[in-house]
């Protein structure tokens, strides 16, 4: 029934203007509109609002992901923008924070300005 239909995505953020500054500036989001209930951002097609609210529940776990053709130049972009990576004890991650997967595919997480956990991936390679 919905699998025609356009998805939009959600997250939260207490601080609009860390917001702002982090979807558009550091990740390149175009910014489509600013109102009272939510920043809204085109992610190239889907629609992200990031809502407004008094207090944010972080969740423990990846709540927005973009699948990238080159995840190690993509990280490298991100990092010279100010982004830094997590680090996950336990999981073997190269020196820029990119974790290698046992299928193959390569994902690197941060965090938005709230503490929303976002990631960055490359399916695996032939």
């Amino acid at each position: 029934m919905l699998g025609s239909e356009q998805l939009g995505a959600f997250v939260a953020t207490t601080d609009v203007d860390a917001a702002r500054a982090f979807y558009r500036d550091t990740l390149g989001l175009r910014l489509v509109d600013d109102n009272p209930f939510a920043l809204v951002f085109d992610a190239n097609g889907t629609t992200l609002r990031v809502t407004r609210v008094e207090d944010a529940v972080v969740a423990p776990y990846t709540v927005l992901g973009w699948d990238v053709t080159d995840v190690v130049a993509t990280v490298a972009a991100l990092t010279a923008r100010g982004v830094a990576f997590h680090r996950y004890e336990g999981m073997e991650q190269d020196d820029a924070g990119i974790w290698s997967a046992p299928g193959g595919a390569r994902v690197a997480w941060f965090a938005d300005p709230e503490g929303n956990t976002l990631s960055v991936s490359q399916g695996p390679t032939a």
